[in-house]
């Protein structure tokens, strides 16, 4: 099939449709490092590129139709307003970048609308900024079904939860995409549902699973060398420190004061000293990749050393070559932010394997 990618940035929708044999005609991005890196990773030679959404004519989006079978994106999310007259997705959705996907949808047609977002999305507003999404789509004549994905269940050691959702264009046919199981959900999110019933929930826990990613090269170890059980779950060193192994402690708004990081485990860095933050040791996977390098992992020799951006983008699903082609056109700040805006490839691949072709 034939795609759109709308809010480019450096193409993780892309490389997993394109993993699969979807063919892109036409691309979006208004940051022009992220579109340095995009055109470096990929061969654009034909291709429209677009930069600033807000600055397409319908008219232009119009030449897409017939043409493309699936919109893709991940949109930023800004606050919705519903206040005042509900006069329809022009009035509900204006002025937030949604409503630009909107409209392009709204030109094109496609049968698929492939969308991607922070899982607050859900509960933002108490969930009218969705229920409006929801409306805006189903005004435009797709039906919606979502589900939340947590990058650590696709192969990667990130803390990643987004939602996706898949709109389908009521006639042109297509089964239902969700729900997708990773290989360990740890969020089994909300069933997929087509309008009329939009108070997503529902939660389930799994074990955790550890995946080797800084070393690719060495498939059965860790960064910090050790191997794997059968079981998946890393065999610690016992020793007198403790029964777990040497420990250091972390800083961190709990009753004690301090979490600890085993080597392997990764740390975020942002406010070392802080006394109101929690959660910032990650046990054999990593926060959430943010825009900055705020990523640590702890050493054998137990200290923190900063994640590099290629770790970042490998922890994102991007392969080796398509960083290195990256790094010869931008610098190392540029690599980190566009590392945590991406989606992550895995999950994008997973997804689009349900895909009609």
């Amino acid at each position: 099939m034939k795609f759109l990618d709308l809010f480019a940035g450096i193409g993780g929708f892309r490389m997993g449709l394109e993993s699969l044999g979807h063919e892109c005609v036409g691309f979006c991005e208004i940051d022009k490092f992220a579109r340095k890196s995009y055109k470096a990773i990929y061969d654009t030679e034909g291709e429209i590129e677009l930069h600033d959404i807000t600055q397409v004519t319908n008219e232009e989006w119009r030449n897409f139709r017939g043409t493309v079978d699936i919109i893709c994106g991940g949109f930023p999310c800004q606050a919705f307003s519903i206040a005042g007259k509900r006069k329809g997705f022009l009035d509900e959705t204006r002025g937030t970048l949604f409503f630009e996907i909107a409209r392009a949808a709204k030109e094109i047609k496609p049968p698929l609308l492939f969308l991607e977002n922070v899982k607050g999305l859900l509960s933002h507003d108490k969930g009218r900024t969705f229920r409006t999404i929801l409306s805006t789509l189903d005004e435009l004549g797709y039906d919606a079904e979502w589900q939340i994905f947590n990058s650590k269940d696709f192969g990667v050691p990130q803390n990643r939860e987004r939602v996706y959702i898949i709109g389908h264009l009521r006639g042109a046919g297509g089964r239902p995409v969700f729900p997708i199981r990773g290989e360990n959900p740890t969020f089994d999110s909300c069933k997929p549902k087509r309008l009329g019933n939009i108070n997503p929930s529902g939660k389930g826990e799994g074990s955790k699973i550890a995946i080797p990613v800084l070393t690719p090269d060495r498939a059965k170890k860790r960064q910090n060398g050790r191997r794997f059980k059968t079981d998946r779950e890393p065999m610690f060193t016992l020793t007198a420190q403790d029964r777990h192994g040497v420990m250091i402690r972390v800083c961190e708004a709990t009753k004690k004061g301090y979490a600890e990081a085993a080597v392997g485990d990764y740390v975020n860095l942002e406010f070392p000293n802080s006394k109101t933050r929690r959660g910032r040791v990650g046990k054999q996977v990593a926060n959430t990749l943010l825009t900055s390098d705020n990523q640590g992992v702890v050493t054998e020799t137990l200290k923190i050393r900063k994640l590099t951006p290629r770790e970042c983008w490998r922890l994102q699903g991007f392969p080796d070559w398509a960083f290195d082609k990256a790094q010869e056109v931008n610098s190392n700040s540029q690599l980190y932010k566009q590392a945590g805006n991406s989606v992550t490839v895995n999950v994008i691949k997973a997804i689009a394997e349900r895909l009609d072709k």
